[in-house]
């Protein structure tokens, strides 16, 4: 087996659909299998895979375990010299995954490859290529100061580049990486599994690369959109975890409650424009 094929799903059954019509309509003579790591879904989803998509390797969770245990429980079980994240809310060009795997197999010091992951308004989704986290570039962007940040990677959007992190909508790893640094970290639920996972990765010696010539749709939410408590709340969560593991042993203990103290601050402010929003959506 070439590439085991990671989706975790919950309630996004049409999206999930058009997700997976696109992965069986893939031109590659290489062979690939597909997984549904499905997280207690009850909008059809189960049914819609059972009878639409026999070939798909269903797994049934029954409740929702988060991102990192959802893909963890299929990982455990991939055969493929690669593993890809994927997101349900994407749809794969027909020589994406062909692509993808000819560049792993032709640049074997590459432990993870991100692809150009297009925006329905044709932008590129900046979570494709970023520099890790740091308190420099996340004091800018937790404050609006994002033009001084160097978070997101600036290159043209069709350049070939190495990268510290992409995102898991679309993330091809390497067999030999996951047995080197192991699965996704499961203390995080929802956001920054990805990042942690590539800061191992690339801690392990492998180069983590962004490649353009493969590329996908991502069907991602309006921003404008009003978020859940409960995922703004895993947001900052994911911050402090990652904060904790790779960062707080490096700073003294007052600098570490200053860095906590700011992320709550941000996710007050994001929780207070979220009830303002919701508000004016009413009226």
């Amino acid at each position: 087996m070439d590439l085991s094929i990671i989706i975790v799903s919950y309630n996004t059954k049409d999206l999930l659909r058009r997700c997976l019509r696109t992965c069986f309509g893939s031109a590659t003579n290489f062979r690939f299998e597909v997984f549904v790591s499905d997280n207690g879904s009850t909008d059809g989803s189960v049914e819609l895979i059972k009878q639409e998509f026999p070939q798909v390797k269903l797994v049934e969770n029954n409740a929702n375990l988060g991102f990192s245990k959802g893909n963890n429980v299929a990982l455990k079980q991939a055969q493929g010299r690669y593993s890809l994240l994927l997101n349900s809310d994407t749809e794969v060009n027909s020589d994406t995954f062909d692509l993808s795997i000819k560049y792993m197999d032709q640049n074997p010091a590459v432990g993870a490859l991100s692809c150009k992951i297009l925006l329905p308004d044709g932008s590129l989704d900046k979570s494709a290529r970023r520099r890790f986290p740091n308190p420099t570039n996340s004091f800018f962007r937790l404050f609006g100061l994002r033009k001084f940040s160097d978070y997101n990677i600036t290159a043209g959007i069709d350049e070939e580049v190495e990268i510290d992190s992409g995102v898991g909508a679309y993330l091809m790893v390497r067999k030999e990486a996951i047995a080197q640094v192991g699965y996704l970290d499961e203390e995080f639920f929802m956001y920054g599994e990805d990042l942690d996972w590539c800061w191992r990765i690339k801690e392990a010696g492998f180069k983590i690369m962004y490649y353009p010539k493969a590329s996908i749709l991502h069907l991602k939410s309006a921003s404008s959109k009003s978020l859940p408590f409960t995922v703004i709340k895993w947001a900052h969560q994911a911050m402090k975890i990652f904060y904790r593991k790779h960062y707080a042993q490096k700073n003294n203990w007052l600098f570490n409650q200053l860095v906590y103290l700011g992320i709550n601050l941000r996710m007050l402010l994001v929780l207070a424009m979220n009830l303002f929003r919701n508000k004016k959506s009413v009226h």
